[in-house]
């Protein structure tokens, strides 16, 4: 492509083409290639609309429908030559589009700007891009069911400040993260629905004073409406900092479940096995077993976050409207839309591979005085003491346990009595750690059958 080709693209304001340098950083189109699909939805949608209209003839527009099929054919095919000198997607389409039919190809561009054009093809990609991740999470939210269905009766413990807390079942702990990559989907359908508004048509900022239907191209584009304001139309990026944003909280999600996974995966825990798939040998070390792909989902959150951070840079001190900054919008959001989508998955196998070691984490689940609390309960219910009192007399109790070297379901009645005289062995039916589990019936709690009723809660709304 010469420089004479590349400017008469401009039109005649301008006597000589750029400089390397000046065509180096002017142009887009090594990464806003892939919006090819989408620029070719939205310039057919155009051109329909423009012969419904009465602007161009009914032969131009299928000419110009037509010759946009072949160009696509030639992109997703890999026969396509881009050109650095055209800048973008968008003037390589229409330059190689003229090259197919000729003169028709320059009125497609009647009643519409590159701003225009970029907002939606940006918006449209934007918007697959929720549409898969929303059914990324279905399909790693259908993976935790599973493990929670199957084993809504084994218990492990539960922690705080990653201290044996209380024992809950695996069930519970894998529909915590049910529950949480839900808010996520939610926050993926939430951005989608307020992004699902068409910029095509507001040109480049004041709109056209050619008669064009704007309902249309959004209706045949799949958006709910155009957007109502010509100014806003062209200068939005909120549509990107959402996903940007409901990408990092999720990935955040995905970097907690990560890092449970290394823990629980190692010697010292032995909770749970993972699959050879998502695991790696050392080169010296033939005993290990590394998680590697947990490991890299938990760094993934760094790209994603960092890409939410440099647009939220890129847009904080533009004016309206358009501002060749918003060039910058892309690279961001294409790098942390493809790690999210790779982590996603890698997770969703990881799940459906992953074996839980039973034994140990019933084995944990009843160490470090995990049914404390359950002891402290009994002495309440059954004793009629004041929960502070209580709190006191199984801090005494746990004392002499830990003295002792044993746990507390190993204390005899003596021991018991010696502090508190009026514990009778019906203490004991409350200290193991299945009795414990059943027992937490409340709302949400961890009982087995709450479990199964929150499995099948979810089950029923994913479908």
């Amino acid at each position: 492509m010469t420089d004479k080709t590349a400017n008469q693209m401009w039109g005649g304001r301008f006597a000589s083409g750029p400089d390397a340098i000046m065509e180096a950083i002017n142009a887009s189109i090594s990464f806003d290639q892939r919006l090819a699909a989408q620029d070719i939805a939205g310039s057919r949608a155009h051109a329909a609309m423009l012969a419904a209209q009465g602007i161009i003839t009914n032969k131009d527009s299928d000419t110009i429908r037509e010759g946009l099929l072949t160009v696509l054919s030639e992109i997703e095919g890999g026969s396509f030559q881009f050109s650095t000198a055209l800048e973008d997607i968008h003037m390589n389409v229409e330059a190689r589009l003229k090259e197919v039919i000729g003169e028709p190809a320059g009125r497609l561009h009647t009643g519409r700007s590159r701003n225009d054009q970029v907002a939606t093809d940006f918006r449209l990609w934007v918007r697959d891009q929720a549409d898969a991740a929303i059914a990324g999470l279905e399909a790693l939210m259908r993976a935790l069911l599973g493990q929670a269905e199957a084993g809504a009766d084994w218990v492990m413990p539960g922690f705080t400040h990653l201290q044996t807390a209380q024992p809950v079942t695996w069930g519970h702990h894998m529909m915590a993260y049910v529950e949480m990559f839900a808010r996520d989907k939610s926050r993926f359908e939430d951005a989608r629905r307020r992004m699902n508004e068409s910029p095509l048509g507001a040109a480049a900022l004041a709109g056209t004073s050619f008669p064009i239907d704007r309902h249309a191209t959004a209706a045949a584009l799949g958006f709910d409406r155009p957007m109502a304001n010509s100014l806003d139309a062209v200068s939005d990026r909120d549509f990107a900092l959402e996903f940007l944003g409901a990408s990092s909280i999720c990935a955040m999600h995905l970097s907690r479940m990560a890092e449970e996974l290394v823990i629980w995966s190692s010697a010292q825990f032995r909770f749970v096995v993972l699959s050879d798939r998502f695991s790696t040998g050392s080169s010296i070390m033939p005993q290990k077993k590394n998680p590697d792909a947990a490991e890299l989902i938990r760094a993934k959150i760094g790209r994603i976050f960092g890409a939410n951070v440099a647009l939220m840079m890129v847009m904080k001190g533009l004016p309206l409207a358009y501002s060749k900054d918003m060039q910058e919008d892309k690279e961001q959001v294409f790098d942390a839309a493809d790690n999210l989508m790779l982590a996603l998955a890698a997770m969703t196998g990881m799940v459906g591979d992953m074996q839980a070691n039973v034994p140990a984490l019933e084995a944990a689940a009843g160490a470090g005085f995990s049914t404390a609390t359950d002891l402290a309960d009994w002495l309440v219910r059954v004793l009629g003491m004041p929960f502070r009192d209580a709190h006191h007399v199984t801090g005494a109790l746990v004392a002499l346990a830990e003295g002792k070297g044993c746990d507390l379901p190993e204390l005899s009645l003596a021991d018991m009595q010696g502090v508190e005289p009026r514990i009778t062995d019906e203490v004991f039916g409350v200290l193991g750690v299945h009795n414990s589990v059943a027992s937490r019936m409340s709302y949400g709690g961890t009982a087995p059958e709450r479990v199964r009723e929150q499995v099948t809660a979810w089950t029923e709304k994913l479908g």
